[in-house]
């Protein structure tokens, strides 16, 4: 059940660019978590876009003059190992650098914030959803014929 938050300025993509770019960040976390890249671990794996108007981003108190991006990813707790949240991190940035044409030399305008809820703490449908619950949903879905087999850790 991750949930992306990606913030840019306004203009920045165009509506089948951005959406091209949401179902890639998409791909790129679902991999990470090693969750089934299947319709329902697709439909629980939300992103929020965020454009913001000119000059509503500052550094150094001024209004910055070169796009700059946010990915801040949700997930519960224990989804992602040192290694994982690694992987996780270089591929939204190269993936969200490709996009928006920035150079490597660009990185530091890519942020990407990873927040993990404790067990516990987050709910859908009126229960609580537990990390164990959708590993073991995850295992039932691999097991489903037909269906897509994240790359093994």
């Amino acid at each position: 059940m991750p949930l992306i938050d990606l913030t840019y300025p306004a203009g920045t993509f165009s509506p089948p660019d951005r959406t091209a770019l949401v179902d890639e960040l998409t791909t790129v976390l679902l991999r990470a978590e090693r969750a089934p890249d299947t319709e329902f671990f697709r439909s629980i794996a939300w992103v929020h876009v965020h454009e913001l108007p000119d000059g509503t981003v500052y550094a150094a108190g001024r209004p910055v003059s070169e796009p700059t991006f946010r990915v801040q990813v949700t997930i519960p707790e224990g989804a992602l190992s040192d290694r994982r949240k690694q992987e996780l991190v270089g591929e939204a940035t190269r993936v969200l650098s490709e996009a928006a044409g920035l150079a490597e030399a660009d990185g530091l305008r890519v942020w990407v914030l990873i927040r993990e809820v404790p067990d516990g703490n987050w709910g859908a449908g009126g229960q609580v959803v537990r990390f164990a619950d959708l590993v073991r949903y995850a295992s039932a879905e691999r097991e489903q014929p037909g269906s897509a087999t994240p790359v093994a850790s």
